[in-house]
């Protein structure tokens, strides 16, 4: 087990962008400075999609601007092309975000391609990354099955996260869309991708559908990963995969990682406060099991 995980804070765009009550930009930055406050460091803060795809986050260039510089946390944007790029690079971001998935049907819902031709767009990305001075990383969708053709074979993940990397993409997170994953496969997928690819930082994004988001961490982590994608609040979900369920919670998340002795450098209610803040915005409850009262005494029995 590691001794520290990072935790990539994902609300912001992966969270917010199903939500139908439009929040407006200033509580959006907001939101991103709370929980940078309580010591988050790496963020999704939007995504340089269509506006026309995605209305609630249109204001992705006005989020970034209204956000303190700082050397000490980065703001990344997904984005779905080179003209995302454009965009995001514009805005000053630190990081972009390039999607792809595993499956075809997914792929073809989700960007109107085939897996391979979205991975033939990866690697002049990457390049320009470079050139830039911009972070790449590639989220892999669909890696542990999709609503339209189920789940992946293994050599097929492999064959996608071989391609992300020969692109020149070392920073890869993949992604249990739809919340299908379990445990042992979570493992298996991940034990062998590391084994395929040792030099490559492997991150891990789940969503808990059926309530697996926390087993299928432990796996991760006792498969050697020690990056994770939540969204506080445990809010989110493709729009484009029917059945999914909200991302992990950072809350719960880094909650767990508390009790098993691990380091992610967040402070729990400093982050209570910032879901707070997210409950109050978006106007309904939020998709978490931890509770302030278990945090004044995390030995309590029960």
């Amino acid at each position: 087990m590691p001794e520290f995980v990072e935790v990539v804070e994902v609300g912001p765009r992966d969270g917010l962008q199903n939500e139908k009550s439009n929040v407006p930009t200033g509580e959006k930055v907001a939101l991103i400075e709370a929980l940078a406050a309580a010591g988050l460091r790496r963020f999704e803060a939007t995504s340089f999609v269509s506006p026309r795809a995605i209305p609630q986050l249109a204001d992705a260039e006005s989020v970034l601007v209204g956000l303190p510089p700082s050397n000490e946390v980065l703001y990344g944007g997904l984005i779905p092309n080179e003209r995302g790029y454009e965009r995001a690079k514009a805005a000053g971001v630190g990081e972009v975000v390039i999607v792809g998935a595993a499956t075809e049907s997914y792929c073809h819902k989700n960007l109107n391609m085939s897996v391979d031709e979205a991975l033939d767009g990866f690697g002049p990305i990457a390049a320009r990354g470079r050139q830039d001075g911009i972070r790449v990383r590639a989220n892999v969708s669909t890696v542990f099955g999709d609503p339209f053709e189920g789940r992946p074979g293994l050599g097929q993940v492999l064959r996608v996260v071989s391609r992300v990397v020969e692109a020149g993409i070392d920073d890869v997170v993949l992604s249990d869309t739809i919340g299908i994953a379990n445990p042992r496969q979570v493992f298996d997928v991940f034990a062998a991708v590391r084994e395929a690819h040792p030099g490559v930082v492997f991150g891990a994004h789940f969503h808990d559908t059926r309530g697996l988001a926390a087993a299928n961490t432990v796996a991760a982590l006792e498969a050697g990963i020690s990056t994770f994608d939540s969204s506080v609040g445990g809010l989110g979900g493709s729009p484009n995969a029917p059945g999914a369920g909200g991302n992990a919670a950072t809350e719960d998340l880094v909650y767990m990682l508390a009790q098993m002795g691990i380091e992610t450098g967040v402070d729990l209610g400093r982050l209570m406060d910032a879901a707070d803040l997210l409950e109050r915005l978006v106007g309904h409850p939020l998709n978490t099991r931890i509770e302030r009262p278990l945090l004044a005494d995390p030995d309590a029995d029960g």
